[in-house]
């Protein structure tokens, strides 16, 4: 029963802000000895809701302990202006992309039905010669048959 209670009371004494991000939610550790070992455990305190997709993934790495050090406001804001000049590349290559669609299909002459055509047959057959009766194909059919 001491050891619940001096866990209780652990978590509200002990503990250390570390930071907090840009939605509000604070985060927070404290040093803990489990089974000898002293650990660090990591936290947030969400504002308002309980909400995990409002945490950024920089804070998510380091409350599951993939990075060492907290993410520093510089970082964030580095960060989320990173993220923003991807957001405007991706926006731009889609206005690019829609711009050659569109100029590729003024140039076609036939119109679109929505159905994508078969390959042209005659083409395709005439790039074989045509087998007369005295040509071989028979003969190598017959001997692919016999070693069935």
């Amino acid at each position: 029963m001491s050891k619940l209670w001096a866990r209780i009371a652990g978590l509200f004494g002990s503990r250390t802000l570390t930071g907090v991000d840009k939605a509000g939610n604070r985060y927070f550790t404290r040093k803990e000895e489990i089974d000898g070992v002293m650990k660090e455990k990591r936290w947030v305190v969400f504002k308002g809701e309980d909400d995990p997709t409002s945490i950024p993934v920089e804070w998510i790495c380091w409350l599951n302990g993939q990075r060492k050090k907290a993410p520093t406001l510089e970082e964030m804001i580095e960060l989320d202006a990173r993220r923003e000049r991807v957001r405007q590349n991706v926006a731009l290559l889609k206005k690019e992309e829609e711009e050659r669609r569109a100029k590729e299909g003024s140039r076609r002459t036939a119109p679109s039905t929505g159905k994508v055509g078969g390959p042209d047959l005659k083409s395709f057959i005439q790039q074989f010669p045509v087998a007369s009766e005295g040509d071989r194909v028979g003969e190598t059919s017959d001997a692919i048959d016999g070693m069935r």
